[in-house]
């Protein structure tokens, strides 16, 4: 069995938030792709329902080697490793995603926001770091790149809570906010979330609305004026996302964007792109963290 043999079929277009879109140089596309195609390929083998807990940690391990050049059995590990020397790029990002996708495989709870947030340092912060690696951006971007890219992770986590636990059993609210709240884990295969459930969602978004605080000048950061307008993008689309967390049962109820519905959202993303003088010089830059 190989990787490929898992595949869900799901492509970058399929995504919640924008990949690699038009408005990224063509330059950095296929890097970007590239990348995209490793972190599909393994997460799809994390989620995959059928196959063993030990089979999956194989196929990972597979796409680690590959991608360190001790084999060239995992496809899109390989090519991925081919980008990485053309462009003079590091393994790092890579390799610690594929720790997020081991914990997958063997983590199924989480105690609390510090315990998702640490997942977060595996599964989301390496992409953010990845693009802008790709852009050659100053790493004093990376802490609100975090941000936004941990606040993305949550509400993808927040949106799917219902389909994760009936499919794989794993769950990513933590156990103390659903104590708290009085929610219960097997609340989330109910067809509609019970109120204690909703109120732990809707802390859950309140949490994230401070990262998605965090990151809002993100892309007053970036010198890469394509780069920035898609990250105002995105943290515009998020923000509508998280909003609609606050109030609606994903559960039930839609969550996602229909596209009719991101024309006016990227409207007022550029709007906020031009109001905060974008097209200027990059504001003053934040620590960086590691």
């Amino acid at each position: 069995m190989s990787a490929a043999d898992l595949g869900s079929g799901k492509g970058h277009r399929d995504e919640n938030f924008p990949v690699a879109s038009w408005l990224i140089k063509p330059r950095h596309r296929a890097p970007i792709l590239a990348f995209y195609r490793f972190a599909r390929a393994a997460d799809d083998v994390a989620d995959h329902e059928r196959a063993s807990p030990a089979e999956k940690l194989r196929l990972l391990d597979e796409m680690e080697r590959t991608l360190l050049g001790e084999l060239d059995s995992a496809s899109e590990a390989h090519q991925l490793r081919l980008v990485l020397e053309r462009h003079g790029l590091s393994a790092q990002h890579p390799l610690l995603l594929l720790e997020a996708f081991r914990r997958d495989v063997a983590k199924l709870r989480y105690a609390d926001w510090d315990e998702l947030m640490d997942y977060c340092r595996y599964s989301a912060m390496p992409v953010g770091r990845f693009v802008l690696d790709v852009h050659g951006e100053d790493r004093s971007t990376w802490p609100a790149s975090d941000a936004l890219c941990a606040a993305l992770q949550v509400i993808n986590h927040l949106q799917d809570c219902g389909k994760d636990f009936r499919d794989l059993n794993r769950v990513y609210l933590p156990q103390d906010m659903a104590a708290e709240h009085g929610a219960r884990i097997d609340m989330l295969g109910d067809a509609r979330a019970p109120a204690p459930l909703r109120r732990l969602i809707a802390a859950l978004a309140g949490r994230t609305a401070e990262l998605l605080e965090r990151s809002k000048n993100f892309a007053s950061l970036v010198h890469d004026r394509r780069l920035a307008l898609e990250i105002s993008m995105i943290q515009t689309f998020a923000e509508d996302l998280d909003r609609r967390l606050m109030n609606r049962d994903p559960l039930s109820q839609r969550v996602h964007h229909r596209k009719i519905e991101l024309a006016p959202l990227a409207f007022t993303a550029f709007a906020r792109f031009l109001a905060r003088g974008r097209f200027g010089t990059p504001q003053t830059k934040l620590t960086p963290q590691t």
